[in-house]
């Protein structure tokens, strides 16, 4: 079973990510704020990070920041969960060393092909 956090500070938001990974087997931790999620991070150590950008307490790019200059999250993949318009969000994938995106409203069927493609095999 992977271990999946997600970092969302909507409650509709992490409810429909939660119950469509949960549905597929996947260990889903939930952090609320920027904080809690570096916190769950570092000491949980997630097989893969859903990240939203927006969140009340940290921006998205120094928590992912943060999270690369860790030594135990510098290679975790991140996948940026975000309301921004395609071209936004692929230039902020691209420049904060994240690993994917899923726009908002989330589509069920990409997510699940996003954090299958991934998640570490074995």
């Amino acid at each position: 079973m992977s271990k999946i956090l997600l970092i969302e500070d909507m409650d509709d938001n992490a409810a429909l990510v939660q119950k469509v990974l949960k549905a597929h087997g996947h260990d889903v931790l939930w952090a609320r704020n920027g904080e809690t999620g570096l916190e769950m991070a570092s000491t949980q150590i997630p097989d893969l990070i859903l990240l939203d950008l927006g969140l009340p307490d940290i921006d998205g790019q120094t928590l992912v920041r943060f999270m690369r200059n860790d030594p135990h999250l510098k290679d975790m993949p991140i996948i940026v969960v975000t309301a921004w318009p395609e071209e936004t969000a692929k230039k902020i994938v691209n420049a904060y060393g994240c690993d994917g995106y899923v726009g908002k409203p989330v589509d069920i069927h990409l997510l699940k092909k996003i954090v299958q493609d991934h998640l570490p095999q074995g």
